[in-house]
């Protein structure tokens, strides 16, 4: 697929079929993992369906999470 324009982008962000529960993002023809929330001063979002979508959301989880593990890990040991 050709890279949509900046109005097929527009008309996907604005259509509220693809927000789900007023926040989550899920637009299959949008190829894109991150995208701006409804309003974009407050950040991004994820597309969820993207397929790389929950491998990114694990990553983050597991990033945390070894964070969290070393500092309880480095506590423990004194």
């Amino acid at each position: 697929m050709e890279k949509p324009s900046k109005e097929t982008l527009d008309n996907w962000h604005e259509d509220p079929n693809n927000w789900k529960f007023g926040g989550i993002y899920y637009n299959k023809e949008d190829k894109r993992l991150l995208v701006d929330k409804r309003n974009p001063n407050l950040g991004g979002t994820i597309n969820f369906a993207h397929p790389k979508s929950y491998l990114f959301i694990i990553g983050i989880i597991c990033f945390f999470g070894l964070i969290i593990a070393t500092i309880l890990m480095s506590k423990k040991a004194n």
